[in-house]
């Protein structure tokens, strides 16, 4: 069962006190009124993340942030009337009357206020009154107010309202000259007939309806006040302005558009899923241009080494490894066992037949930390062939982990006993000795000590992974994507100083995290964010998104793959944006354009599809906010996808090499 006062602790310290709430009332409030109280029945177990959450009418309640953050702008304190505009839930009204003398809140719809009365009632919050009627006009009779905050973004800040405060009241409303387009205002009345206003930044509420605000219909009011200001084009204007459209994948234009990044050390290449066919498609097209036009040599992805090491054989023309299971043959194998990446794998092959210069080989790695039993086996058939004492020992230090190597994941809860306190440090000194005999091994064989090498310290890091990911928090996260980035490094530096890499991974591992929620809330690193860190403006962070369409997926891990319909991007998010610019599929260099990267910078909802997808419950599973400016560099987009196509049996038709990897 949810221990819901933990979570609500939880939240006023990760989701409020850690992004710059400091008013020590309202986090006391938001600490004492349980949200579950107030969300629809079956959403309580989501009531303490950060995040809006669906209610009656067509109406959410606002993410905790907001309404903490709203709450600390009005500077509301002890023996203050309130008035609020926008019941809803009642979430945020409960909240302030921990705090005020009174609050008055006003809901356009009958059936939420008379909920959120109701509420209130059982929670003996006794200090509120609601009324229904159109909040924009206020309530005259109870005025004047200490402060009044608006649940609902106008087209700017109604008279009447501002009529309605004391002077010094603060009036706190979203605005904007479209009802989805906000910018969070505080208005405070100076004197009679002055204000003065303060501009907040970027937010996206519901529309205010009413007389002063939105009507029904969403369009302007014809006699509102007007803004003082020429209309400005909309986002989705300028970044039809902006985009580039793409050409077929097999169109040398389509690669020749990314010749702009050509001279980056590491370019990042993501994904808004793990099973679209025009994400794998797109980065194959890419890819083949840095490595022909502009000496890319890395092809790095989100995949584990082991398995990646067997296509690296193949496509550098090298032996196989002797009994050798075929790659990517565990969960989720369609993310590497689809035509796309073997197509993709092939052409890497053949442009190798080319090269005489071993150093100018293309390479494929895996960046991941999964495959803990395939890194041990690897490294101990290594060390069988190099030293069969090391491969003894070896074997005596891995005792403590082949148990569970099928199941890594049960590791964790037998590490936390005492007994198994020592066994990273055995992993660690098996690492260490491997890489003290670098100069023995390499004069042997110096490609393979590279792949034993790195599968010790997967095999390392893995452990520790594993561990610790029953602790929960960002720390199994942050370990992984270091790890990814460690090896990425590693690749480099083996490659020569004058090596570039290429890297596919999803966008949640791509795109600096510094600027979505995994940072700013959980305190989460990515590999982007720490590439944007080691190499600056030398690497270049490329998210790719879609609208609509199919995709492979599962609904569990180690589920069977479906072929799943994609919901059509939310009306909030980034993609939906990039939907109604018009342009079927382009890319949008962000930092080409001044005005529309500024307009990006605010927060918005971004969709992440990973091998698991349930449509169902889309916006709490899928979503999260994003600066989408800040997170990536440039960004290609596919308003409708397809899903990838597995390799099955009929793939492999005769005529390939006995090297080839993807044998069934």
């Amino acid at each position: 069962m949810l221990d819901l006062s933990d979570a609500r602790d939880r939240m006023v310290e990760v989701h409020l006190s850690r992004r710059g709430i400091h008013d020590r009332e309202v986090l006391e409030a938001m600490r004492e009124v349980p949200r579950e109280a107030f969300v629809a029945p079956g959403f309580e177990e989501f009531a303490y993340e950060d995040g809006p959450l669906p209610i009656a009418e067509g109406q959410t309640i606002s993410q905790p942030y907001i309404v903490a953050l709203m709450i600390e702008m009005a500077e509301i304190g002890p023996g203050d009337h309130v008035l609020e505009v926008g019941t809803g839930s009642g979430y945020a009204a409960a909240v302030m009357s921990r705090i005020v003398e009174r609050v008055y809140t006003i809901e356009r719809h009958a059936g939420l206020a008379e909920t959120a009365k109701q509420r209130f009632e059982e929670l003996g919050y006794d200090n509120i009154e609601v009324r229904t009627g159109d909040g924009t006009k206020g309530w005259p009779d109870a005025a004047p107010f200490d402060a009044i905050l608006v649940a609902a973004g106008g087209p700017g800040a109604p008279l009447a309202l501002q009529e309605q405060l004391d002077v010094g009241g603060r009036l706190v409303i979203p605005v904007g000259d479209e009802p989805h387009d906000q910018r969070l205002l505080k208005v405070t009345r100076t004197g009679a007939a002055t204000y003065s206003e303060e501009d907040f930044g970027g937010v996206r509420f519901v529309p205010l309806i009413g007389e002063q605000g939105w009507p029904e219909s969403g369009n302007r009011i014809a006699n509102d006040r007007p803004s003082g200001r020429a209309r400005t084009r909309s986002l989705p204007e300028l970044i039809a302005a902006a985009a580039e459209p793409l050409p077929g994948f097999d169109d040398p234009a389509f690669g020749e558009l990314f010749d702009r990044f050509g001279d980056r050390r590491v370019v990042l290449l993501g994904e808004a899923s793990h099973g679209t066919s025009e994400f794998y498609l797109a980065r194959a097209a890419i890819t083949r241009r840095l490595i022909e036009k502009h000496g890319f040599t890395i092809v790095a992805v989100e995949a584990d080494w082991p398995d990646a090491a067997a296509i690296d054989r193949y496509v550098r023309h090298r032996p196989p490894r002797v009994n050798a299971d075929p790659p990517f043959q565990r969960f989720p194998t369609w993310m590497w066992r689809n035509t796309d990446v073997a197509a993709f794998v092939d052409w890497m092959r053949h442009h190798n037949e080319r090269i005489r210069l071993s150093s100018r080989l293309a390479g494929f790695y895996g960046l991941d930390i999964y495959n803990m039993s395939g890194s041990i086996a690897a490294v101990l058939q290594y060390l069988d062939r190099v030293d069969p004492q090391a491969a003894k020992i070896a074997r005596e230090r891995y005792g403590c982990l082949t148990p569970w190597q099928h199941e890594p994941s049960t590791y964790g809860r037998v590490a936390l006993t005492s007994g198994f306190e020592k066994c990273e440090e055995a992993v660690l000194e098996q690492c260490r000795e491997l890489l003290a005999k670098q100069l023995d091994y390499a004069q042997q064989d110096g490609v393979d000590f590279m792949d034993a090498t790195q599968n010790a310290r997967l095999i390392a890091s893995a452990e520790r992974y594993y561990r610790i990911m029953y602790y929960g928090g960002a720390q199994s996260w942050n370990l992984r994507d270091t790890h990814m980035f460690e090896t990425l490094e590693h690749l480099l530096e083996a490659r020569g100083p004058n090596a570039k890499a290429v890297v596919w991974a999803h966008n949640s591992h791509i795109g600096d995290a510094r600027y979505t929620e995994m940072g700013i809330v959980r305190d989460e690193v990515n590999i982007g964010q720490l590439c944007r860190q080691r190499f600056g403006d030398e690497a270049a962070l490329i998210g790719l998104s879609t609208h609509s369409g199919t995709v492979a997926a599962a609904s569990d891990w180690d589920g069977e793959m479906e072929i799943k319909r994609v919901r059509p991007s939310h009306s909030d998010s980034y993609e939906r944006l990039c939907h109604d610019c018009g342009v079927s599929r382009f890319l949008l260099d962000i930092k080409r354009d001044d005005t529309l990267r500024e307009r990006l910078l605010e927060r918005r909802l971004e969709r992440f599809i990973g091998v698991i997808y349930r449509p169902e419950t889309e916006l709490r599973s899928h979503y999260a906010d994003a600066s989408l400016s800040q997170q990536f560099d440039a960004f290609v987009w596919f308003d409708d996808t397809a899903a990838v196509t597995p390799l099955g049996p009929e793939h492999v038709g005769t005529g390939v090499p006995d090297t080839y990897p993807f044998g069934l």
